[in-house]
């Protein structure tokens, strides 16, 4: 047995034997988990590596300008991550209960409803991108700089959309080995590409924009071969639910029930994204400083918000998979475990960020000032973070059942009835000032893990995949 092997065996009995995860559902769990963490840092640090190369040449009214116009990309993408939550539920729970047939029919739908939603998208934030960006608020430099960014990654968006519904169709079937290699071969060349436009070419935020949309155009046609049922290396890596145009292209009763599962997911994103835009015209009261502050804090919680790309989706997986098949005691024993080792993970990876937050922050923003408010804002995500785990590993349980629409009001609850208020507390109290954008922070992702684990608790969720569960009579 090799080293890695001892070691993840020992780590397993000494996890069972504290009571977090059970010993196979640990090696279950970390072996859909691990790719998608990989396949999510990798994801996100192509924004931070956008954000870090325009701060480095050009300072923090240019990373005040990318934050604003990421707002917009993330809110298009989270209605693609709903779209793409549905697929995993959906495929997983069909997938498990033996029905390829029906697995296969809701990828191609999903990709059909992604081709329809995502050309609008691309075409509005590609048209009207200044006139967005100017919403938000802030000088006239950030407003420029944001807005050539969001013209030039727009078309990106597209891929986008495809690349999810590819990677939440491979972890429904149990494979996140194939899209993390392929997102991470993305996450490369998306990495060389902005590095040569930004600073081979002095091309400025244009350059980190376009490193983007090209890399994540790569990515859907790396993607298209093993999702249309073809092998990459050694018979590996083919989709068993390939895409194909077989007729019906649509199906009314399937396409209800995507419907039924992605329609609170999408609004739960939807809910996530818009309300960036008020907390940033909020900061925008306090100065580009303040918009750049904001924007490294939450791009370092979203960078660490990778290990629940992988716990979320090891659960929506693995519970939607036992559920298909009947075993609703072992689901609820997979969705426990992996929420108690979710907070492990967080408590140690916060402390660490909060210890190290400094110079972290020294990566995006040089000058004394700015970084030391940076470096609060790190501070404070990373607590965060903890919250967001949880959460994060509930949701996927809930996901994999099918249940989606409680955790869509209670993303509601925490960013506009406790978040949105705090942040706008500051502006009119002077005492609070910026503190009060620190207490959105932490509330936002406070609030619904709170509700999602007292909905898991009810087992309510065990009566709502019933009714998305294969006939096991069929």
């Amino acid at each position: 047995m090799s080293r890695s092997r001892r070691f993840g065996s020992t780590l397993a009995r000494t996890l069972a034997d504290a009571g977090v995860i059970q010993e196979p559902h640990f090696h279950a769990t970390v072996d859909l988990a691990w790719p998608r963490v990989v396949t999510g840092f990798a994801i996100m640090s192509k924004r931070t590596v956008d954000l870090a190369l325009v701060g480095l040449v050009l300072g923090p009214t240019a990373v005040a300008g990318l934050t604003l116009a990421n707002a917009f990309w993330m809110v298009a993408k989270f209605l693609a991550i709903g779209l793409a939550g549905g697929t995993v539920s959906l495929v997983s729970q069909n997938y498990g209960g033996g029905d390829e047939a029906r697995a296969t029919a809701v990828v191609r739908m999903s990709v059909l409803l992604s081709v329809l939603v995502g050309i609008p998208v691309v075409a509005f934030f590609g048209l009207a991108a200044e006139p967005l960006v100017a919403l938000l608020g802030g000088d006239a430099a950030s407003i420029g700089y944001g807005a050539t960014y969001l013209a030039v990654v727009a078309p990106g968006l597209f891929f986008e959309y495809l690349n999810l519904i590819a990677s939440r169709t491979y972890a429904g079937v149990g494979d996140t080995v194939t899209p993390m290699a392929i997102r991470a071969g993305g996450a490369v060349a998306n990495i060389a590409l902005s590095a040569t436009f930004v600073l081979g070419l002095d091309m400025g935020v244009a350059g980190a924009a376009l490193g983007t949309a090209l890399a994540t155009a790569l990515v859907t046609v790396v993607f298209a071969w093993g999702m249309t049922g073809r092998s990459y290396v050694r018979g590996r890596g083919a989709s068993p639910v390939p895409l194909t145009l077989s007729r019906p292209l649509f199906d009314r009763d399937l396409l209800k029930q995507i419907a039924e599962v992605s329609t609170p997911l999408v609004a739960r994103r939807a809910a996530q994204g818009l309300v960036v835009f008020p907390l940033l015209a909020i900061a925008a009261t306090f100065g580009p400083v303040a918009v750049a502050a904001i924007g490294v804090g939450r791009q370092v919680r979203s960078l660490l918000g990778s290990f629940t790309w992988g716990f979320s989706i090891a659960a929506s997986t693995l519970v939607g998979q036992e559920l298909g098949a009947g075993e609703e005691g072992e689901a609820e024993a997979y969705g426990w475990g992996i929420i108690r080792l979710s907070l492990l993970v967080y408590v140690v990876a916060a402390a660490a960020v909060v210890v190290f937050a400094d110079p972290i922050a020294g990566i995006f923003v040089d000058e004394p000032a700015h970084r030391a408010l940076s470096a609060l804002f790190v501070r404070v995500a990373a607590v965060s973070v903890i919250a967001l785990g949880i959460d994060g590993s509930v949701t996927g349980a809930l996901r994999g059942a099918g249940d989606t629409r409680v955790p869509f009001v209670s993303a509601l609850a925490g960013l506009y009835l406790v978040a949105l208020p705090a942040a706008w507390l500051g502006t009119v109290v002077p005492a609070l000032g910026i503190g009060g954008l620190l207490v959105a922070l932490l509330a936002e992702k406070a609030v619904p893990m709170a509700v999602n684990l007292w909905r898991f608790r009810t087992n309510r969720w065990k009566v709502v995949s019933r009714g998305y569960r294969p006939d096991p009579s069929d």
